[in-house]
């Protein structure tokens, strides 16, 4: 059983910045590509940043030079650094671990980030 808790949101000024992180328990987290995805009131859940299992990242548009994905194999987390936060970012941001080849996906239960002066 997979489980992804996320953590690090909570309400920042425009132009701050948050870490959010996400641990993920059980097995194999190294095959997994990762992703982090946000969801806003009245839209539909984005993406936002992934990073494969060999470690290639991809980033959305409107979050690229200012978002930074890592992933830590050895402690099973997987990070999102974000800088210069604008009140559009806010949204609940939620962790994803997906493996395409044996048809696994999961989704962490997602933390809040408020941009907000």
């Amino acid at each position: 059983q997979v489980q992804l808790v996320e953590s690090g949101g909570g309400l920042v000024q425009p132009g701050g910045s948050l870490r959010l992180s996400c641990v993920v328990s059980g097995s194999f987290f190294s095959f997994y590509n990762m992703g982090w995805y946000r969801q806003a009131p009245g839209k539909q859940r984005e993406l936002v940043a992934t990073m494969s299992a060999s470690g290639w990242s991809n980033y959305a548009d409107s979050v690229k030079g200012r978002f930074t994905i890592s992933r830590d194999n050895a402690k099973n987390t997987v990070d999102l650094r974000m800088n210069s936060l604008k009140p559009e970012d806010a949204a609940v941001y939620y962790c994803n671990a997906n493996w395409p080849d044996l048809s696994r996906d999961y989704w962490g239960q997602g933390t809040q980030v408020t941009v907000s002066s």
